[in-house]
């Protein structure tokens, strides 16, 4: 590798996230809890992209995401890409896409929704994923992936 191209200290075993919009980086960040991990992370921020214009990156060290933290991340910043390294090396490459379903992830912005009136956990559909409408399962109000309040 070209040493202009390496832009962060590689890591050993962790998860390196890709080609976040960069205006998300810090979304991404906080809705991973990155801030209370022990382990080494590595934000970086504006870094040009071919695909994007300029992407955000982040290293976690010793870090791999379960499903649920993975769908909470489709949320945020779809279309990311996670890279599963172990031993200096890319073992996997996983595209980040938004589920059919988001469970307890998503609050429902109709007041009169009985998810904001009893203690139960939310369920979104993703009628579109192409322009980010998700429908409410109990009172069917869309709403905009982009604009919603994570629970």
């Amino acid at each position: 590798m070209n040493k202009k191209e390496r832009l962060v200290a590689a890591i050993e075993n962790g998860t390196v996230i890709d080609h976040i919009p960069s205006e998300k980086t810090y979304e991404v960040a906080d809705i991973l809890g990155l801030q209370n991990l022990d382990t080494v992370v590595t934000i970086g921020y504006n870094y040009l992209s071919k695909k994007i214009g300029k992407k955000g990156i982040i290293k976690i060290e010793n870090k791999f995401f379960s499903d649920e933290e993975i769908s909470r991340l489709s949320v945020v910043a779809p279309n990311v890409v996670l890279n599963i390294i172990n031993n200096y090396e890319v073992v996997e490459k996983k595209k980040v896409e938004t589920p059919d379903e988001l469970h307890g992830i998503v609050k429902c912005n109709n007041p009169k929704c009985i998810t904001n009136n009893e203690p139960m956990m939310t369920v979104f559909n993703v009628t579109d994923k192409s322009k980010g409408i998700i429908r409410c399962h109990y009172c069917d109000k869309e709403q905009n992936i982009e604009k919603v309040e994570l629970i």
